[in-house]
């Protein structure tokens, strides 16, 4: 179908709220297209996409070790009363247990650290085992214990300390608080040391990932910053020849008519649209394979967005790639990228790179973009409801989901750092307060209104491209800057 033919056909009804979505009939695109609402058939396989670069392979390295004297507790906190043994075997189950969920490669010390002359001895080998991170479990209080922590924050290698309660005054935590390089997790919640690992994976993973940048007409290879992302730049053409040359396959068919069952409806947006961005998704699943990449990023406009282009622009394909874990950006915005990532990577959901719209009746940021993940909640559970329309230019498919009123939310920049000056990260938290309407209102067909806790002057909001997404995260990402050297600007 030609893009006069799908503009002629464009429906301009406006959007509806979420209790009308949850009121209308999923089965409307499949039933008005393919006679049912059944899934494709197990005779049409679609193959997921994923990642194929280092990042895939990416094993990170952690040293370990509990900390307290060779003797009773007796008088001295944390005193008699606590059992260090039981507490050094759960926490020792739990720290293996989080490892399990990472490919993280765990060298725990069998015995306590007993002395300041084992406490550098342990450095020492983690230093030269190149540990992408350390955790000291500090079971004590007295002598060497804080001094270690010290020892370890020092050394150049990211530190988590764990002081469960009773490990700790706040006369020993005051001198490492805030510090680069380390993060104190005073608690007996093991949820904060535990994400204390997954920042040091994902740091590790973060060095190893290869984006794949359609742009230009030349290759070339670069490294995004302090980051550590690997830029691999592929000629824009390649993609536009892969699309030419891609037929419409029985997957292809499987893939569009998945997109349409599971929505609520399509809204100007056709068959033909679908199957197009299908088809976008398999030449981009294909790329990725040949460059070995973990991530994806086009000159979208540069490249398809010219009114006599053919191809589908890969807003539909993008939506899909973030659904499956693997960080695809819009306009190859390689600061969005790395938001895509980082998101990605600590906090296992997707992410919605937006271009950010001050409503001063509400002091509201109206996150407004064309791409959009589905699974908001995470990537094992299920989509948010969405619709399929065009394009805001009327052309091309894409996933409108509904976003969740009052649902709180974050929101993440990315400032890749140059000149010697760190990498930025402009964190915001707030919450939903409604999917805008578009029509009436102008721009793209996503747009989600927020309200950022203490922000008065929307006007000024800053940053561009953030990424937004479900969850109260903004002093998680705060620890991350802290741990790993980035600058934190918290709004």
């Amino acid at each position: 179908m030609s893009l006069a033919r799908c503009a002629a056909k464009c429906a301009a009804a406006s959007s509806i709220d979420r209790r009308s979505f949850l009121a209308a009939s999923g089965c409307l695109a499949g039933s008005a297209l393919f006679g049912g609402c059944a899934s494709p058939s197990p005779g049409a396989p679609i193959a997921p996409v994923r990642q194929h670069g280092p990042a895939s392979r990416c094993r990170s390295r952690v040293h370990v070790a509990f900390v307290r004297r060779n003797e009773p507790y007796g008088m001295w906190w944390p005193g008699a009363v606590y059992d260090g043994e039981a507490a050094r075997r759960m926490y020792d189950e739990r720290i293996r247990e989080t490892a399990a969920t990472m490919n993280m490669a765990l060298a725990i010390r069998p015995e306590p650290i007993h002395s300041p002359a084992e406490a550098d001895e342990w450095i020492a080998r983690a230093t030269a085992d190149r540990s992408d991170g350390l955790m000291v479990v500090l079971l004590d209080r007295q002598e060497h214990a804080w001094p270690t922590a010290h020892k370890a924050a020092d050394c150049g290698i990211p530190t988590v300390v764990f002081s469960p309660v009773g490990s700790s005054f706040t006369t020993n935590t005051v001198k490492l608080a805030g510090r680069t390089g380390t993060v104190i997790y005073a608690t007996d919640d093991f949820a904060q040391p535990a994400y204390g690992l997954k920042m040091i994976h994902a740091r590790a993973k973060m060095r190893a990932t290869r984006c794949v940048v359609l742009k230009g007409s030349e290759r070339r290879e670069a490294e995004l910053a302090d980051l550590g992302i690997r830029l691999r730049t592929v000629p824009a053409a390649r993609f536009l020849e892969l699309y030419d040359a891609t037929p419409e396959t029985e997957e292809i068919r499987a893939l569009a008519r998945d997109f349409m069952d599971r929505a609520l409806e399509l809204r100007g947006a056709s068959r033909e649209d679908v199957l197009c961005g299908a088809r976008a998704y398999v030449v981009a699943r294909r790329i990725l394979e040949e460059e070995e990449g973990d991530a994806i990023t086009m000159d979208c406009l540069g490249a398809i967005g010219g009114k006599n282009a053919h191809q589908s622009l890969p807003c539909l394909a993008w939506s899909r790639m973030n659904d499956e874990a693997v960080p695809a950006a819009c306009e190859a915005d390689l600061g969005a990228v790395a938001s895509h990532v980082m998101v990605q990577y600590l906090f296992d959901r997707p992410g919605f790179q937006q271009d950010p719209v001050a409503e001063t009746a509400r002091k509201g940021i109206i996150g407004a973009h064309c791409s959009c993940p589905t699974r908001l909640d995470g990537f094992d559970r299920p989509s948010e409801p969405f619709i399929i329309r065009h394009h805001h230019a009327e052309r091309d498919a894409t996933a409108m989901p509904i976003w969740r009123k009052d649902q709180p939310v974050t929101s993440l920049d990315v400032l890749p750092g140059g000149g010697g000056e760190p990498s930025k990260m402009i964190i915001s938290s707030g919450r939903v307060l409604e999917n805008v309407k578009v029509p009436p209102a102008g721009g793209c067909v996503v747009s989600v209104m927020v309200e950022f806790d203490g922000v008065e002057d929307v006007l000024t909001y800053p940053g561009f491209h953030q990424v937004f997404f479900y969850g109260d995260f903004r002093d998680q990402l705060a620890d991350f800057c802290q741990l790993h050297g980035f600058e934190a600007q918290v709004v």
